[in-house]
């Protein structure tokens, strides 16, 4: 079995809207911490210089969004209130959702705004069968090349209502996608209210998740690895955190014998 990476690298050394900053206590640092809070909480002294090479532990400490890299986003991220419940959180969705076969549709030669269902049943044509319900369905835009860029923000597909709710009749509850968001870009959807006053054009992808229960994986990545449209599983396990609208993941695919255990 082979394992493909579909992840986005979080780094504090690149563009984002919402800036990530990342502080380093060095192993040296460390060493030096330890024994000073030693000192001040417990009276014991300790001198660093007797530890290899004078460090003890390197700690990370960062300050970002739940939606910086890749991530999930859970039903409470689309509003307070939904059609059938109350929204849940990240830490409240069932496990068993995260790990499932997958499907990858290729949209990369769609122009920046949205597609819409008739272009996902060629591209299920395309794969020789529509998604399962609960297959992970991931769209293959082509954006994550432009990650790290302001251009990743502004400059990609997404989903329009008859899309998104054509996903979630055939059963699919995780949709991803390698772009910033599976809506249309900000600009792009405001500039068609303002055109049109149809309040649709706005966030449809998200607010479906207001009228049926359904998690969204955005800023994957690699999703050109994959060696064809299905015959794999995508684990995107998100990170629990209480009362959060999302949660990081490492979205792997697993490819070969086996990996696709609910196909049948």
């Amino acid at each position: 079995m082979r394992i493909i990476d579909l992840s986005t690298t979080i780094d504090a050394a690149v563009w984002e809207p919402n800036p990530v900053v990342h502080e380093i206590l060095t192993p040296a640092e460390g060493a030096r911490h330890m024994a000073e809070g030693m000192s001040k909480n417990w009276g014991v002294a300790f001198d660093p210089a007797e530890l290899p090479d004078g460090e003890l532990l390197s700690l990370d400490t960062l300050t970002l969004t739940t939606h910086t890299g890749t991530h999930v986003d859970a039903p409470s991220h689309y509003g307070t209130r939904a059609a059938y419940g109350t929204p849940r959180d990240i830490g409240e969705m069932p496990l068993d959702w995260f790990v499932r076969p997958g499907m990858v549709l290729d949209l990369t030669d769609a122009p920046v705004g949205t597609v819409d269902a008739g272009r996902l049943r060629r591209e299920f044509d395309r794969a020789g069968r529509e998604p399962r319900p609960l297959d992970i369905v991931m769209l293959h835009t082509g954006a994550s090349r432009l990650a790290g860029t302001p251009k990743y923000f502004t400059d990609f597909t997404g989903l329009d209502g008859s899309a998104t709710n054509l996903l979630l009749d055939l059963g699919v509850r995780v949709i991803g996608t390698d772009a910033f968001s599976l809506d249309a870009p900000f600009a792009y959807m405001i500039e068609k209210f303002h055109e049109t006053g149809d309040r649709g054009v706005l966030w449809p992808a998200h607010f479906a998740g207001r009228e049926r229960e359904y998690c969204q994986i955005e800023r994957l990545a690699n999703l050109e690895a994959l060696p064809a449209p299905t015959g794999f599983t995508v684990s995107c396990l998100p990170v629990k955190i209480a009362r959060a609208g999302a949660g990081w993941a490492r979205a792997v695919a697993l490819v070969g014998e086996a990996a696709e255990p609910d196909a049948a």
